[in-house]
């Protein structure tokens, strides 16, 4: 199936920085936590819990409405399922119905949600709509503020869905997963979603159809000695964390097992800026961010990139690396991180940043803790430790 490229629209306005207290949403292997600054960003504090011992794989506030929020859970009682908040994240509700496979389509493996590993706030305009992404991969929107969720039957029910992902086997580490659902701030019927594995997808109608979107990708450090890159790979990537660029959303960042990409839509084509990072350094990890004013300016967090892939900062270092010219440059940014036997990782969903003016950038680890930087990136300091491992790292909802 070819992709079918998008039209460029237009780009949209750049947001004006914002000022005050900041809130950091920690999903971690033990529960929820909140972590707020004062005024200054100068002081940072956990000033709420939520499910202790519940896995959590992401916390969200809706930026369209920031005293709600939501939150994905894993526990004996209730299984996987997703809890909202209308009081900031003070009290909690369980979903009345929380995300399902319905019955296979034919030829399909019947299948059964392990665990909710994404969230995504629906088009500014569409008030109470979200989508969540599961393992095994599903997608799944809700139209009532995640009280109730429904299969999207053109992906779960996907007759190429099977050859897309490897089947219900897949075997990637952590279990197969659906996540990055971006939609597209200009057009509510335009959907991205990223499979791990299968790769990049797009929907022009909502997600009744999809194309596939990784021309210029690879599938494996194999076929890239290869120089396969030019060869049009339809499926099979994976891809470990798409995002749009803040005020361009025709530019995507992609970083997956396989380097880190952009993409301008209407080429159709990624481009391998992975290859750009300084000589010794792998493209290899989970996490990217892009600048949320500037389309040009990225972040990410490389993991060492041996073929038996410790998933640790290379040589016990961390360091995130910066571009601000599309890729073609990238600058280490390690100031204040530790120099030496810091062997921890950063998932895909724990790299985040706020609306101030310089933007601060928020890493949360393995380790459970969460290192911030009020400059872009060029110094670091430690907020917050012994937290449980942590899975994501969100910026939002009510301060007060």
């Amino acid at each position: 199936m070819t992709p079918s490229l998008s039209q460029p629209k237009h780009k949209l306005r750049v947001p004006r920085p914002k000022k005050g207290r900041v809130r950091l949403l920690v999903g971690t292997r033990k529960g929820a936590f909140v972590v707020g600054s004062d005024a200054e960003r100068k002081e940072f504090d956990v000033v709420g819990t939520e499910g202790l011992g519940t896995i959590v794989h992401h916390v969200v506030a809706d930026p369209r409405a920031p005293k709600k929020v939501l939150m994905t859970a894993l526990d004996p009682e209730h299984g996987a399922h997703v809890r909202y908040s209308e009081d900031g994240g003070r009290t909690y509700k369980v979903s009345r119905k929380s995300p399902a496979f319905g019955e296979a389509a034919k030829g399909l493996q019947q299948r059964r949600v392990h665990h909710i590993f994404w969230l995504s706030p629906g088009h500014p305009q569409e008030a109470d709509v979200w989508y969540a992404g599961t393992s095994p991969q599903g997608l799944f929107r809700s139209r009532d503020a995640g009280r109730t969720w429904r299969p999207v039957a053109g992906l779960n029910n996907h007759p190429l869905l099977d050859r897309w992902t490897g089947g219900y086997e897949d075997s990637t580490p952590d279990g197969p997963t659906l996540h990055s659902i971006r939609v597209d701030p200009r057009d509510a019927d335009h959907l991205y979603v990223a499979l791990s594995a299968g790769g990049v997808l797009e929907s022009h109608n909502a997600g009744r159809s999809w194309n596939t979107v990784n021309a210029g990708t690879v599938r494996s450090f194999e076929e890239r000695e290869q120089q396969l890159e030019d060869v049009e790979q339809e499926f099979g990537q994976d891809p470990h964390l798409l995002v749009m660029a803040g005020t361009d959303p025709d530019r995507l960042w992609q970083q997956g097992r396989t380097g880190v990409y952009r993409m301008d839509r209407e080429d159709g084509h990624w481009q391998w800026v992975g290859s750009n990072l300084p000589k010794g350094i792998d493209d290899v990890g989970f996490a990217i961010l892009s600048h949320p004013r500037d389309p040009d300016a990225a972040w990410v967090f490389p993991l060492d990139g041996s073929r038996t892939w410790s998933r640790t900062a290379p040589k016990g270092q961390p360091g995130l690396y910066r571009t601000q010219d599309g890729g073609k440059k990238w600058v280490r940014q390690d100031r204040g991180l530790p120099r030496a036997h810091a062997y921890w990782s950063v998932k895909r969903q724990a790299l985040a940043h706020d609306a101030h003016d310089p933007l601060g950038v928020y890493v949360g680890t393995s380790q459970g803790e969460i290192w911030g930087s009020l400059n872009e990136g060029r110094s670091w300091r430690c907020l917050a430790r012994h937290l449980p491992e942590i899975y994501s790292l969100e910026v939002g909802g009510v301060t007060s």
